[in-house]
C-alpha cells in the first residue's frame, strides 16, 4: 500500500517537473537570419533571410514591421505564414519598407528576404573598419518604434583590401619585433593613405615599415646570439683557467716532494 502511494506521488511530481519545463520553454518573440556576411566586397550580391517567430507573443496585436538597409538594388519580399503554411506574400523594391502586421488576419512567423548589392565606400576607415548598414529590423506601435535586430558589415574593393592586408602584416611584424619606432610612423603614414585612397602608396608603406621591423627583429636576433656565444666563450676560458690553475699546484706539489 505504501508502495502504491510511493508511486502516486512520484507520477505526480514527474508531471509538475514536465509542466514547468514546457511553461520555462514557451514561445516568445524572436528573430533568427541566416546570410548576413561579416564582409563583402563592393556590388557583390547579397542575400539575407530574416525569420521573425511568435510576432504577437510578448507583443502588441497590431504593429508595423519597418525595413532599412543600404544595399543597392533592393529587393525585400516580406512572406507571412501560419503553421507553416503561406498567409500573404508582399515584394518591395526601395531601400525601405513599411508592413503593418495584426494578430486577427496574420500567421505565427513572418519570413524577410533582403537582396540587394553592396555599396560603394564612401569614407575609408582603418579602425574601425569602414561598414554599411546590411539591414535594420524595428517594430513600430504608434510613436514608438522598437528596433529588434542590426546588422552591419565591411565592404571593401580589391585594391582597399590589399593595402588593408599590407599595413596588418606590417604590424604584425612590428609586434613579433617587440615594436620598432621607425617602422611604427611608416604604418602610421600607410594608415593616412588608406583613409585617403591611395592604396598603391598604403601597401608600399606598409612593405617598407614591414622591412624594417623584420631587419630589426634580425638584428635583435643576431645580438642575442652574439651574447650567447660570447657568455659561453667567457664560461670556457673560466673553465680552462681553474683547470690550468688546478693543474699547477698539482705539479707543484709533485715537484716539492721530489
Amino acid at each position: 500500500m505504501n508502495s502504491i502511494r510511493c508511486s502516486k506521488r512520484t507520477a505526480t511530481l514527474l508531471c509538475v517537473v514536465v509542466l514547468l519545463a514546457f511553461a520555462g520553454t514557451a514561445s516568445a518573440f524572436s528573430v533568427s537570419a541566416e546570410g548576413v556576411p561579416s564582409e563583402s566586397a563592393v556590388d557583390e550580391e547579397v542575400t539575407v533571410t530574416y525569420t521573425i517567430d511568435d510576432p504577437f507573443t510578448d507583443a502588441p496585436d497590431e504593429w508595423t514591421l519597418t525595413g532599412e538597409t543600404e544595399l543597392q538594388n533592393i529587393s525585400w519580399t516580406v512572406t507571412v505564414l501560419r503553421a507553416g503554411n503561406q498567409v500573404s506574400q508582399e515584394t518591395y523594391g526601395s531601400q525601405s519598407f513599411e508592413q503593418g502586421l495584426n494578430i486577427g488576419n496574420n500567421g505565427d512567423q513572418v519570413r524577410v528576404e533582403l537582396t540587394g548589392t553592396t555599396p560603394a565606400v564612401g569614407n575609408y576607415t582603418y579602425e574601425p573598419a569602414q561598414s554599411y548598414q546590411v539591414a535594420t529590423l524595428s517594430r513600430v506601435t504608434g510613436n514608438n518604434e522598437a528596433e529588434f535586430r542590426n546588422d552591419t558589415a565591411h565592404h571593401y574593393t580589391e585594391e582597399s583590401r590589399a593595402a588593408r592586408q599590407a599595413i596588418d602584416d606590417a604590424q604584425l611584424a612590428i609586434d613579433e619585433a617587440g615594436g620598432n619606432e621607425d617602422a611604427q610612423a611608416l604604418v602610421q603614414s600607410a594608415i593616412s593613405s588608406y583613409e585617403n585612397g591611395n592604396f598603391q602608396n598604403a601597401q608600399d608603406l606598409a612593405g617598407q615599415a614591414q622591412g624594417v621591423a623584420e631587419q630589426a627583429q634580425q638584428s635583435a636576433q643576431t645580438q642575442r646570439t652574439l651574447l650567447m656565444v660570447g657568455g659561453a666563450l667567457v664560461v670556457l676560458l673560466l673553465l680552462a683557467g681553474g683547470g690550468y690553475y688546478v693543474y699547477t699546484q698539482m705539479s707543484g706539489d709533485d715537484y716539492s716532494k721530489l
